[in-house]
């Protein structure tokens, strides 16, 4: 038995210490009684912490850090809502080689409390009037009704997303026929099953509206409808767990970079940035862990703006590429759920009026939900989520009661308020690649239609990582590049 008599002694002297402490805890049980329990439990964490430094036992750390991130990851997803998960989910999909990507998700709020995907109203539609919004709702809405092929976990019961395929139905007034009617063709030629109705019709169909002040009617018969987004959420959420996704709890305070230059053709020098390490801090803690990665996706909704100044996007001259910022900001919106035991019955759809009010039925026992976006004029200050009730009665109610004559006498029941990821620029999503900070892609910035379009961005970001260019949906007009452009891509329908 060999060994340097340094060693030994250490040796004799832990035993010792522990042969004490263990008599001097009994003894102490003792006079109280012989009640050990408490003590029996310190002399195990004693026992674990001096096992821990005799010769031939395994090294156990006394700090646990099992709520920190990993050191390394290939991704990094700053954001846990349906969108983050979907970019996590569809790069597991597509991945060539199993377990070959190593993801982790950054979410802030593990209760999701105040997450855009929860406090939405759930809805899915065709009726957009970009040929883009139309594809990626008819790629969502497949997701959606074949969900269990796509998010089922062995040994776990089949998600139920309670889809209630009762349609959309958006008014316009005499101004807005002729786009409407535009609108309805193009959603058409892209293979959504939309109607025309006319005033005539549409009080035929629907008698318990009003149809003063409509013109036309476009009605989407198949495929539309509404949702219930916990369950997606949910859903995403186990299944990525089960393909081996990392999540960590905390807050992405600040990226590490390294910086190339390069001159273009026109003899313009361009500096491109790559981001290789993002600071995570844990929630309610001063400690943070950085995470070596290859790629971050920006998927942080109403606060990925704030996420892209932290990799330095828009800090640089006004009016160049450097100096273009990621316009996208919170905004917050109101959800009113109100009951009207003589209002329409379960052939109700999900109705967007001529100015802007919409509203749909919630459940099936006379209860309904809706409200309206304000002006640039009526914003409210999105520090908070408090609700104004002064909103509903002033703003939503009057048009309300003016369209199903039987809300005049509703009585509000609940109300809530959440967040769009506001793209300031024109209210589309943000997809892709950032043409400077090379290794950030975007997701977000859809204004409102993000939990929607979900499963079909959550695949196009994928296959721009992992292959370097779209093939599903030619998602082009979504990339950064356009706000230094100038170039809008505006959707009319944006509710």
């Amino acid at each position: 038995m060999g060994g340097s008599p340094k060693g030994w002694t250490m040796f004799r002297r832990a035993l010792r210490l522990r042969s004490s402490r263990v008599l001097l805890v009994r003894r102490l049980g003792t006079r109280r009684g012989g009640s050990t329990l408490d003590w029996d439990g310190k002399v195990s964490d004693i026992k674990k912490k001096i096992g821990s430094i005799l010769p031939g036992e395994t090294w156990a750390p006394l700090y646990d850090t099992r709520h920190l991130p990993p050191e390394h990851s290939d991704v990094v997803i700053v954001g846990g809502g349906v969108l983050g998960l979907s970019v996590a989910f569809w790069l597991k999909q597509l991945q060539k080689k199993r377990d070959g990507i190593r993801v982790l998700v950054v979410e802030r709020d593990h209760t999701y409390s105040k997450a855009s995907t929860v406090l939405s109203v759930g809805g899915i539609r065709q009726q957009f009037s970009l040929p883009e919004n139309v594809q990626l709702s008819l790629f969502s809405v497949n997701f959606l009704r074949n969900i269990n092929e796509y998010l089922a976990v062995v040994d776990s019961p089949p998600l139920d997303l309670q889809f209630n395929p009762s349609g959309y139905l958006l008014l316009a007034s005499e101004q807005g026929a002729a786009n409407l009617e535009n609108n309805v063709k193009m959603q058409r030629q892209e293979g959504a099953k939309v109607g025309l109705m006319s005033p005539q019709q549409l009080q035929n169909k629907f008698p318990w509206m009003n149809v003063k002040g409509v013109a036309l009617a476009s009605y989407g018969m198949e495929d539309e409808g509404w949702f219930d987004p916990w369950s997606l959420l949910q859903g995403l959420r186990r299944k990525v767990q089960s393909m081996g996704v990392l999540f960590c709890q905390g807050e992405v305070t600040r990226f590490t970079t390294s910086s190339n230059s390069m001159v273009t053709s026109s003899g313009e020098e361009v500096v491109l940035k790559r981001i290789y390490e993002v600071h995570v801090k844990m929630n309610n803690s001063l400690e943070y862990q950085p995470v070596e990665c290859a790629i971050v996706i920006n998927a942080a909704g109403a606060w990925s703006g704030q996420i892209a100044e932290l990799a330095g996007i828009g800090k640089g001259p006004p009016g160049t590429l450097k100096g273009t910022k990621l316009p996208v900001e919170p905004r917050k919106r109101y959800v009113y759920v109100w009951h009207c035991p003589q209002g329409p019955g379960l052939e109700m759809p999900f109705i967007a009026d001529t100015n802007g009010v919409y509203f749909r039925r919630e459940g099936l026992g006379n209860n309904y939900l809706g409200g309206l976006s304000p002006t640039e004029e009526e914003e409210p200050d999105p520090i908070n989520l408090d609700v104004d009730h002064d909103f509903f009665q002033d703003k939503v109610w009057p048009h309300l009661a003016q369209r199903v004559p039987a809300f005049q006498s509703l009585k509000v029941q609940n109300a809530w308020a959440g967040y769009y990821d506001y793209n300031t620029f024109d209210q589309n999503g943000v997809v892709g690649p950032h043409p400077l900070v090379v290794n950030m892609y975007f997701a977000t910035g859809f204004s409102g239609h993000g939990l929607q379009h979900a499963p079909a961005v959550g695949r196009a970001v994928a296959e721009m990582v992992l292959e370097g260019h779209f093939q599903t949906i030619d998602m082009s007009p979504f990339l950064f590049s356009r706000f230094h452009l100038g170039e809008k891509v505006l959707e009319d329908n944006i509710f």
